[in-house]
């Protein structure tokens, strides 16, 4: 049995309530608690630093669901970074800048929710410029990688405000875990 921490980075933004991104999260709660033990954490809620650290270190798996704001994560997702993401827990100098993590053994995995369509990626005459989700998230990827995780395939849900097919989203995600995770 893998454990499996998953962290809902959804903040209220707008008339965005978050439905989706708790959708999705508790649908990846009941798929992956089957065969898994699975904690979570819904950052809107609020969190207590100390208890965080304990899932970060207990967890083999974590997987980060959350919207995309101006191309990156909300506010209080990156707060729950800085508070969480701690010297000496999850980092330490080293000699070569970056190579410091201390979660190595683990993986996580980027759930997003965009508003921008997915044709607008992976083609050099639309917005991205041929950019793949994996590279318009790099700078996500890095963060953990400097924690020493190991990534799996990142997975996107598109065009979430103009066209929402959340029956579609799901079956989607479920396709993904089942492949990524092999269970």
């Amino acid at each position: 049995m893998k454990k499996i921490l998953i962290i809902n980075g959804h903040q209220k933004y707008g008339s965005s309530e978050g439905k989706l991104n708790q959708t999705l999260t508790d649908h990846m709660v009941r798929l992956l608690e089957k065969e898994n033990h699975v904690r979570t954490t819904i950052i809107q809620n609020g969190y207590q630093i100390e208890e965080e650290h304990e899932k970060f270190l207990w967890a083999d798996m974590v997987i980060y669901q959350t919207p995309i704001y101006w191309f990156s994560v909300p506010g209080l997702m990156k707060t729950y970074m800085d508070e969480v993401y701690a010297y000496g827990l999850f980092f330490k100098g080293a000699n070569q800048y970056g190579r410091g993590g201390l979660l190595t053994g683990k993986k996580y995995m980027f759930s997003t929710t965009w508003n921008a369509p997915e044709k607008a990626f992976n083609d050099p005459t639309q917005f991205f410029n041929g950019e793949s989700l994996e590279d318009a998230i790099s700078h996500l990827h890095r963060v953990q990688e400097f924690l020493g995780m190991q990534p799996v395939k990142s997975f996107a849900c598109y065009d979430v405000i103009k066209n929402p097919q959340i029956d579609r989203f799901v079956s989607e995600l479920e396709a993904h875990l089942k492949q990524v995770l092999s269970f």
